[in-house]
């Protein structure tokens, strides 16, 4: 049986870089794009009807811009997608805070196709971050003056503190059970634990709480 497509949203103030993503993705075989918006505000809108499995969300749009879409999204739906900021330059404080909204990652704007169509396929899978080096720089940046580690760091146990120190360098569920020796069903535990202790709604949101809770450090 084919499985579904992923069904993907592209907001963008840009017609013609909506155009451009819309030409890319639709040329892929398993994806399909469902939906566009030009607003933060109408972005929103979209993504509550269409319900896609990604959003391609420019961070910088007129009314509401994509951070605060970003947090509308993520509030208001039960079961909201994977939304990936997408920027001109990846070391903008916009980038950042849209992954403390909820962002799964993010995507430079001169990123090729491949890289493209890699991001919304890796992001659709949920069980790694995207682009983890630069998620980790962003982090470990943004959380250099925190001194103070947060409460959640004692409630770890060992093994979900290796867990979260393996997710934060990237690594898969299935790259993280080889590494540490047990199954792909036990790390999926530990990290659904990872999760509930820092209060984080995805992986990436788990590393950025690492690093601004003072339990990993940056490099």
């Amino acid at each position: 049986m084919t499985p579904a497509p992923l069904r993907v949203v592209l907001a963008d103030d840009e017609r013609m870089v909506r155009t451009a993503l819309r030409a890319i993705l639709s040329a892929e075989p398993g994806i399909e794009v469902v939906g566009e918006a030009a607003t933060g505000a109408e972005a929103v809108s979209v993504v509550r009807e269409l319900r896609p499995d990604v959003v391609l969300m420019d961070v910088r749009m007129p009314e509401v811009d994509g951070i605060r879409a970003t947090e509308q999204i993520l509030r208001a739906m039960d079961e909201p997608p994977r939304v990936v900021v997408v920027t001109t330059f990846e070391n903008d404080a916009y980038v950042y805070e849209a992954l403390r909204a909820g962002a799964a990652g993010f995507l430079l704007k001169r990123a090729d196709a491949d890289a493209l169509v890699g991001a919304v396929r890796l992001v659709a899978r949920s069980d790694t971050l995207l682009f983890p080096a630069a998620v980790r720089a962003l982090a470990a940046e943004h959380a250099a003056s925190r001194t103070r580690a947060a409460p959640w760091v004692a409630r770890l146990t060992g093994r979900e503190s290796d867990v979260l120190r393996l997710m934060a360098t990237g690594l898969t569920n299935a790259e993280i059970a080889e590494r540490i020796g047990v199954g792909a069903a036990t790390v999926k535990t530990h990290v659904a634990a990872v999760l509930a202790k820092t209060g984080a709604r995805d992986r990436t949101q788990a590393v950025i709480a690492a690093y601004e809770g003072g339990f990993v450090q940056g490099s």
